[in-house]
């Protein structure tokens, strides 16, 4: 039985979880009319992954949490990460949000949707976002409560007969709305360069690069060409709640599974019933020897 923790900041803010799958905010004097994040989307937030060992790769997402609000010229009271404290769950989904006026947090299972996307993979399509400049006040590199665009642009995904979208821009592969992009291609793993993009950078991916060496692969960060995008091994969107989903079609094109997904969901500590054999470092699924390194956006 999940239950209701309150804590208080040094600025007398009350920080709150609220454990329930939809979120409610009880009292008074927390998240009011006219709060900013409210209004505005002026409010960072990090969705960290539930484990019965507790919240997964925690540091790195309040470290993400920090470099948000700073963005937004916020705080981040200190009493935010014990929020986190002694929560657990078997598959579960902690929000930490961050306004102007308050702090809290949120537990739910994770949607049934999301567990099929990690489990049957998923269709993708690509959209070109052409080549804008990026503006020195972009929040691209953080976690806003401006979302509204994210979920439009899933929408129209889901409008087309597909689950999910990644975006293309001045010819290269991006990211998903809410996800990171991941690929393999001749024993490399690879993700976009967020430094040199300006996109969010992923908890997920920078995680599974981390340990690709576990599992006999190498790792890299570069750009992808979209030209270049059909050819790869395996693509995968990786997120904190998916782990990792792959795309089975790519623009309607059907993709071969790969052997690999299995296995580096179990790297990532989620479970997935396997596909087939898995491979061993240095060969694709049929057993045969894999190309030079390519690397991924």
């Amino acid at each position: 039985m999940w239950r209701t923790r309150y804590e208080h900041s040094s600025r007398g803010d009350t920080l709150r979880v609220v454990t329930a799958p939809i979120m409610v905010i009880p009292g008074s004097g927390e998240l009011t009319p006219l709060d900013r994040g409210l209004l505005y989307g002026e409010g960072a937030f990090e969705t960290v992954h539930l484990r019965p060992t507790g919240p997964w790769l925690l540091e790195a997402h309040l470290a993400r949490l920090q470099r948000s609000a700073a963005a937004l010229g916020l705080d981040v009271p200190p009493q935010v990460a014990g929020l986190a404290d002694g929560l657990t769950h078997s598959d579960g989904a902690l929000r930490l949000v961050v306004t102007p006026s308050t702090s809290f947090a949120t537990v739910s299972p994770v949607p049934e949707e999301i567990r099929r996307e990690r489990r049957d993979g998923i269709r993708l399509i690509t959209y070109d976002l052409g080549g804008a400049a990026r503006v020195p006040w972009s929040l691209a590199a953080a976690k806003t409560l401006s979302y509204a665009e994210n979920l439009a642009a899933k929408r129209w995904a889901v409008a087309r007969g597909a689950d999910d979208l990644l975006w293309l821009g001045d010819g290269h592969a991006l990211e998903a709305p809410t996800a990171s992009l991941v690929w393999l291609d001749g024993g490399t793993l690879c993700t976009v360069p967020p430094d040199a993009t300006g996109i969010l950078p992923g908890t997920t991916a920078a995680h599974l690069l981390d340990r690709a060496g576990e599992v006999g692969l190498r790792a890299e960060e570069r750009m992808l060409g979209a030209a270049e995008l059909p050819a790869v091994e395996a693509i995968w969107l990786a997120s904190s709640l998916r782990g990792l989903a792959e795309a089975r079609t790519l623009d309607g094109v059907p993709r071969a599974a790969s052997p690999w997904t299995p296995r580096l969901l179990d790297l990532l500590g989620f479970s997935r019933p396997p596909a087939g054999p898995q491979p061993k470092a240095g060969e694709d699924g049929d057993g045969r020897a894999q190309a030079g390194p390519v690397d991924a956006a």
